[in-house]
């Protein structure tokens, strides 16, 4: 499933300024890729991530995810295609906290009514297996840690089994070891073929993914996958 940004832009209009965000992005991220996005404050990488997920709209350009325009999609089709697509994972994880972490987990299978009703729950349990969680399955978020939270979330993630995963900052509240156990979650996803975009500060889990694109002020002024191409 690739994503494709052509000649992209973003603006945001402040009182009575504008200030550009995105300017002229030109990209495409192919079936499989490990993807992260990296850059200082203000660079514009969550509006990046925000394009991708079309939880913003672009000022100028489009966005194509497996051939779909997300700007023409309406609002109701838009969250669908996202629940059936997309998986998401924030930096403070946004799980609800008076649901267990498998009724976290069972959420999106209940938006987008994916899986009959009786088989849920089941599914739940094998994705919190997945990221070693079974134990605490019945837990509420503030019953386990920070990184057992981000592990949920990333099981939540994947209820409707995805092609994509996006993350933005989702180790930045972590410890370093904690970060890395997590980190590594998302390697395995790219063993089962899912394409994982990751917004990160931390220049070592960075140069772990197999593609590295630096963000500055709102411009691509590095891509480790266009210089590998003009290597080759």
């Amino acid at each position: 499933m690739s994503i494709i940004l052509r000649s992209l832009e973003k603006n945001f209009q402040v009182d009575h300024n504008s200030f550009q965000v995105l300017k002229n992005i030109n990209l495409e991220i192919k079936s499989g890729e490990f993807v992260s996005i990296v850059g200082k404050s203000g660079s514009g990488k969550s509006t990046f991530l925000n394009m991708i997920t079309g939880i913003d709209h672009p000022s100028k350009g489009y966005v194509l995810v497996n051939g779909v325009n997300l700007n023409k999609l309406k609002r109701s089709e838009l969250s669908r295609w996202r629940g059936i697509n997309l998986g998401i994972v924030f930096q403070f994880f946004q799980l609800i906290p008076t649901l267990t972490l498998v009724e976290n987990v069972t959420l999106p299978m209940d938006f987008c009514k994916m899986y009959k009703k009786s088989e849920r729950k089941k599914i739940a349990m094998l994705l919190l297996e997945k990221v070693g969680l079974k134990e605490h399955a019945t837990k509420l978020p503030s019953q386990v840690s920070g990184g057992q939270q981000q592990r949920a979330a990333i099981a939540r993630a994947l209820a409707n089994n995805p092609p994509i995963i996006v993350a933005d900052e989702p180790t930045g509240s972590l410890d370093s070891n904690t970060a890395q156990s997590v980190f590594e979650l998302f390697k395995e996803l790219i063993k089962e073929g899912k394409t994982v975009i990751f917004v990160t500060h931390d220049e070592h889990l960075a140069n772990e993914s197999k593609r590295k694109i630096i963000l500055s002020d709102g411009k691509i002024i590095n891509d480790n996958y266009m210089l590998k191409d003009n290597v080759n």
